[in-house]
């Protein structure tokens, strides 16, 4: 890493420093938050001084960088403008991106001497000074970038019949490089060219035994097509100068829709595998339309500076089954595959992102057996796996961002839904989608497409009792869905009157796997002791709503605490925001409330 103001370079002592640079550089101009500074500098293990180092790191680079350029704070992370800021890697990726336009318009002179000077760039190994964490995140795909503009540039070079110029450096990248199929290929081309039809035939059966060893897999077609071409001598010379057709044989005619992403996956040993993950989506999918639009946006690229979705509200709102059915109505535009996981176990508790990386290498990676020890290994595994495709993550029941992050893509065209009881506002990126409880039309809609209308249409008013005592609650409607199945001569109204009684309420919403209570349970398991507490005195406090200092009175307790405990009860989405004008309000819903009386009375705060 290198800083120059005005042409003169500055200092950047301490590999801490410099990784802080490199963080907002590679931002893009966007904040970034306390814990992805935190993560880049010490990984999975921040000191407890972690605040006040960061404000020290950050005092040094406003101190070296001078005043031309900003760093403000905001919103528990840090902002850099970077107007003012010229990046050799925003330039190295414009003459990369124009060299490529060169390359398939048949103007192989140009593309020759632009991706040159695109590769001028790169002086040594990138991010080679900052710490480890910062660089397993972010190298894969700068190399990723490095790598395509010397194949685009290659291809030029092979146009023109410079094969015998392009060899040497051909023969250190396929070593460094030896499971990269397009890189191969040029080789045998250029050995071809140069009449050594033996050595290429050589490094192809070396390419074959590494991919198998490796992989466990055959070379693509591609490669396998230029073999042939070699032994029948039928590989095709430098094409004339008016031919706009690329000579690499390995890449072949993409669809118009995305040639690049084709001709990506034609180069890639993985292209006959196509991950298709999903669980099955809900047949009887009623409602959330505005939500349902929110999520295809971002998965869509409307934002081309989002990742995604996080969809987020209490158990029982239906966040899988929302982000499932978003998954099955864009899957035809991931064609790489659609990768998920829930990230729950089966104890309840959250299973770890190194297992869930492995589940997702090991479909990836379907022949490799050993797969990274540790975390960051498996991150950059996967991470560089992804570079270059469309794929879509699915990411369900997520904990908190530490378990969410490391299962992110690096970038590009993948796109991701997470789902989490926790608003995880910190994952950048992505856009949080809030699903609270149906409305009574749509909560009456989604009883009919579970229920069946005509049943609905029979009993319109005890339909409308059993909406209202389930509270907005999609999980709540599939368990009386359940009854009406499990014993179908019972009508709506019998329904109904068994809900009605709240104490035994929450009972009748429980069947099978079914089971609003247990949601619950897990939501405030997840509490402090305080808040906890709080929540149960206010169940009890006899009204539906309160400001801040209606709850203080209620819970004997200052304002100011009150508040932070109502915070912290609203992020967990056991209470609601319901008014903002003089100061926020709050309420329990209905089912929460119940849930609430009847755990253990803690009596009074103080405080």
């Amino acid at each position: 890493m290198e800083a120059l103001v005005a042409g003169v370079p500055v200092p950047l002592t301490g590999a801490k420093t410099r990784t802080v640079l490199a963080a907002f550089l590679l931002s893009r101009g966007r904040v970034v938050s306390d814990e992805r500074l935190s993560e880049f500098l010490w990984g999975w293990q921040p000191p407890v001084t972690m605040a006040a180092q960061l404000y020290t790191h950050i005092s040094r680079l406003r101190k070296s960088l001078g005043p031309g350029l900003r760093i403000t704070r905001r919103s528990r992370g840090y902002h850099m403008d970077l107007r003012s800021v010229v990046l050799d890697v925003d330039t190295f990726r414009r003459l990369a991106e124009q060299g490529h336009r060169e390359l398939t318009n048949g103007r192989y002179g140009a593309a020759s001497a632009t991706l040159s000077a695109a590769l001028t760039l790169w002086r040594g190994s990138p991010l080679s000074e900052v710490t480890t964490f910062l660089a397993d995140a972010e190298l894969p795909h700068l190399e990723e970038g490095r790598l395509a503009a010397l194949e685009h540039r290659t291809e030029a070079e092979l146009a023109l019949g410079r094969h015998a110029r392009v060899l040497p450096e051909l023969t250190r990248l396929v070593a460094d490089h030896p499971e990269r199929e397009a890189l191969r290929g040029q080789l045998m081309t250029a050995l071809y060219r140069c009449d050594r039809q033996a050595d290429a035939l050589r490094v192809y059966e070396q390419g074959r035994h590494v991919l198998k060893r490796e992989l466990g897999i055959d070379p693509g077609i591609s490669l396998r097509r230029i073999h042939r071409d070699v032994l029948t001598g039928g590989l095709p010379g430098p094409p004339g100068p008016e031919t706009v057709t690329l000579a690499a044989p390995e890449v072949r005619p993409a669809p118009a829709r995305d040639p690049g992403r084709d001709a990506r996956r034609a180069r890639s040993p993985w292209a006959r595998l196509v991950p298709a993950m999903l669980p099955l989506d809900a047949p009887d999918f009623t409602g959330r339309e505005e939500q349902l639009a929110q999520v295809l946006g971002e998965l869509r690229g409307v934002v081309p500076a989002r990742r995604g979705a996080v969809l987020t509200g209490r158990a029982g709102m239906g966040k899988s089954a929302l982000a499932v059915h978003a998954a099955y109505a864009c899957r035809d535009e991931f064609p790489d595959g659609q990768l998920y996981i829930d990230l729950r176990g089966e104890d309840g508790r959250p299973k770890g992102p190194a297992h869930a990386l492995a589940c997702f290498l090991r479909a990836l990676l379907p022949g490799r057996h050993e797969l990274p020890a540790t975390l960051d290994e498996r991150a950059q595994l996967y991470r560089s796996r992804l570079a270059g495709s469309r794929m879509l993550i699915v990411l369900d029941n997520a904990a908190d961002d530490r378990q969410t992050r490391p299962l992110l893509p690096g970038g590009g065209d993948c796109r991701t839904i997470v789902t989490s009881r926790r608003p995880l506002t910190t994952l950048e990126g992505m856009r949080v989608v809030r699903l609270g409880p149906l409305g009574p039309a749509e909560s009456l809609r989604l009883l009919s497409a579970m229920s069946g209308r005509s049943r609905v249409e029979a009993e319109p008013e005890a339909a409308a009792r059993v909406v209202e005592l389930c509270d907005g609650l999609p999980l709540a409607l599939r368990v009386c869905t359940a009854r009406l199945t499990a014993y179908p001569q019972r009508r709506l109204a019998h329904v109904a009157d068994r809900l009605a009684p709240e104490p035994g309420r929450l009972d009748e919403l429980r069947m099978g796997s079914l089971d609003a209570r247990a949601g619950l349970r897990d939501m405030l398991e997840g509490l402090g002791p305080a808040a906890a507490d709080a929540l149960g005195v206010l169940a009890r406090g006899g009204t539906a709503g309160w400001s801040g200092p209606g709850a203080a009175r209620l819970l004997g307790c200052t304002q100011e605490r009150a508040e932070r405990l109502l915070e912290e009860l609203a992020e967990a989405m056991l209470v609601e925001v319901v008014a903002a004008g003089a100061g926020p309000a709050y309420r329990i819903p209905s089912l929460v409330r119940l849930f609430a009386r009847e755990q253990p009375h803690a009596g009074r705060l103080s405080g």
